[in-house]
């Protein structure tokens, strides 16, 4: 009975939970309060500060140009959705851009606006543009709201309740599945987000940094770059959690005139 009761429940829950990306206008499973997710990323991002500590603006041109884009990016993006009826989905965003000392060719972006990238992107990235494709694929993730889409999934097919945000936040299982699905901490990156989920944040990408004033044809040479970075090592599309490079470069040639529209050079 207790069995037919929840599955009654998350039937209904499915019905009412069902969201759309801006710009896209794909529908999407959020089940997941968006209050609960930030709570969960704020505890999850100082965690990860705690250890592996930020890069100074002021003693880092690096540092200041990651701050430098993400604010740019951040602003433009805010003021597109206020323009759409669409404040709400960002009224609690506390945007921080923060540069870390770290090898890995890597960065990305909480619920609620918290980006990080690591120092070992930006030999790839090469330039301020460059690094704003990266940065603005990082926050289309969480404007989407792919990783609640992403949680949401995990917790329907593990049978985990979500009702009660605060028991949410404690459930060490919730937990595991929140890191797996924004890719935070060594190996649990590699189940964070679907093809699906990559693709459109590459679409909305291109034109969240040509909002911000960063010309979207220079994501082609990026993704060409961190192509021939790999050295041919990722594993087939099929057996992937991201996109074959040739895959995401046909698509952002296909989605380029839309993003173009969008582009205002900074003056």
């Amino acid at each position: 009975m207790q069995k037919k009761l929840f599955f009654i429940g998350a039937g209904l829950a499915l019905l009412v939970a069902c969201a759309r990306v801006p710009i896209t206008g794909r529908s999407q499973l959020n089940l997941i309060p968006e209050s609960t997710m930030q709570s969960m990323a704020l505890q999850e991002y100082q965690s990860f500060l705690s250890t592996n500590k930020a890069i100074s603006s002021s003693a880092s041109k690096d540092a200041e140009m990651v701050k430098r884009v993400g604010q740019r990016i951040s602003a433009a993006v805010t003021r597109y959705m206020a323009q759409n009826n669409l404040a709400a989905e960002v009224a609690n965003y506390k945007w921080e851009f923060n540069l870390v000392d770290n090898k890995e060719v890597n960065a990305w972006c909480m619920p609620g606006g918290k980006v990080v990238v690591y120092t070992g992107l930006l030999p790839v990235t090469q330039n301020e543009t460059a690094l704003s494709c990266v940065m603005g694929h990082e926050i289309a993730h969480a404007i989407a709201r792919h990783g609640n889409e992403r949680m949401s999934q995990q917790v329907v097919a593990q049978g985990i309740q979500v009702a009660g945000s605060v028991a949410l936040n404690r459930n060490p299982q919730a937990q595991n599945i929140f890191l797996q699905s924004f890719g935070v901490g060594g190996n649990l990156g590699m189940l964070a987000y679907s093809r699906k989920n990559e693709l459109e944040a590459d679409h909305l990408g291109v034109i969240f940094m040509a909002m911000a004033g960063y010309n979207p044809q220079e994501a082609i040479p990026f993704w060409q770059r961190m192509a021939n970075a790999s050295g041919g090592s990722k594993p087939p599309e099929l057996v992937s959690t991201h996109p074959s490079d040739e895959r995401r470069i046909a698509q952002l040639q296909t989605v380029m005139p839309e993003a173009m529209k969008y582009y205002q050079p900074i003056k």
